[in-house]
């Protein structure tokens, strides 16, 4: 068994006391001293630091670099313009989704982040369609932070007057005090925040500048899954994987107009045009109980109707919440959900379960 990794601000997280977890072949904080609730609300509340540099960066470049990505994307490349980002999908010819990720477009070419359990295969799909189109490489080196929750703005116009006046979706390139890095208004929480990806060497030193300011908390693992689920945020391995399609999932909105040219682009135009036979919905349960990934799902009668892929505990709203797939011609409005021995009842809910809280305007 290879020995797990370990990202630049390990000791600082063994210096913080986290407890720490393994997680897609890393060594990471599950979460700190304060626990999972306190360091999600905290999150909501003011401010919470991320370490997610086991995700994967990849550097893109070439004349046709955007028009050899949209052979493998619906999504719209070509569209972006330097300092534009867009999360898009990766596609396989059954329409199965080989990864989320999230493109940005740079003066020298493109940055893509991937998650962490499939940077291998990414990188090899990457390799095996577009090496002789671009220049391909990964960034072993460069570290991933996320500053997320309502007072990221006011964090950040302390460090980088250029990245506090970035709108939603939106990055640059700038210092932090001699610290050149990639600043990028963007998160998977919900909430306001940026993300910085910034050259290891600078990572602790970057890492305790951050952790200085009196609002921010640093975030484990837990905290970060319990904030995206309450943001109605798919994750992969869950409600995104190779035998999922993107409109199964309800990414159609990630799509270019007219894209026509890309793996399982004429299973993913049927059921555009027919529809599908499951839908990705949320669903509220009233009852003091936890509902995790794989709890089946039943109507009135006991027909099976679908299956729970992320649950667990909102602190904010102060009941379990569940992301689950289900049939999509299902009529009504509640399910019920067997817990070993217990019979819950659910209800379906629109997505997210809070309202998403990005920065879309210009300042």
């Amino acid at each position: 068994m290879a020995a797990l990794k370990k990202t630049a601000l390990y000791a600082l997280h063994l210096e913080l006391a986290a407890k720490m977890t393994d997680f897609a072949a890393y060594t990471l904080p599950v979460h700190y001293a304060d626990g999972i609730i306190k360091e999600h609300l905290h999150c909501r509340q003011q401010l919470g630091f991320f370490d997610i540099s086991h995700m994967g960066q990849i550097s893109l470049s070439g004349a046709s670099v955007a028009q050899a990505l949209e052979t493998l994307t619906p999504g719209n490349i070509q569209g972006l313009q330097p300092g534009q980002l867009r999360y898009a999908v990766l596609t396989r010819t059954n329409a199965g989704i080989i990864d989320d990720i999230m493109i940005n477009r740079l003066d020298t070419g493109f940055m893509l982040t991937v998650n962490a359990a499939c940077k291998a295969k990414v990188l090899t799909h990457l390799q095996a369609h577009l090496s002789s189109q671009c220049q391909l490489e990964i960034l072993p080196d460069q570290a991933l932070f996320a500053i997320q929750g309502p007072l990221a703005k006011q964090l950040m116009a302390q460090l980088s007057a250029t990245a506090s006046t970035l709108s939603f979706m939106h990055s640059c390139t700038t210092r932090i005090e001699h610290m050149p890095c990639i600043i990028s208004r963007c998160g998977y929480t919900g909430e306001d925040g940026f993300e910085i990806s910034i050259d290891n060497q600078y990572a602790e030193p970057l890492a305790r500048k951050l952790l200085a300011f009196a609002a921010i908390k640093p975030i484990g693992l837990g905290a970060r899954d319990s904030l995206r689920l309450e943001a109605g945020l798919g994750l992969y391995g869950h409600e995104y994987d190779e035998s999922i399609s993107p409109v199964e999932a309800g990414l159609s909105w990630t799509f270019r107009k007219n894209a026509s040219h890309f793996p399982g682009a004429h299973i993913i135009h049927c059921q555009q045009q027919t529809g599908v036979s499951k839908r990705l919905a949320g669903l509220l349960i009233e009852e003091k109980a936890m509902i995790r990934a794989d709890t089946p799902l039943y109507d009135d009668k006991g027909t099976p109707v679908g299956m729970v892929t992320s649950g667990g505990y909102s602190p904010c709203l102060k009941k379990t919440i569940a992301l689950a797939f289900i049939d999509a011609a299902y009529p009504h409005s509640s399910l019920i959900a067997k817990v070993r021995h217990r019979t819950l009842t659910a209800q379906i809910t629109a997505l997210p379960f809070l309202p998403h809280r990005y920065h879309r305007g210009s300042v």
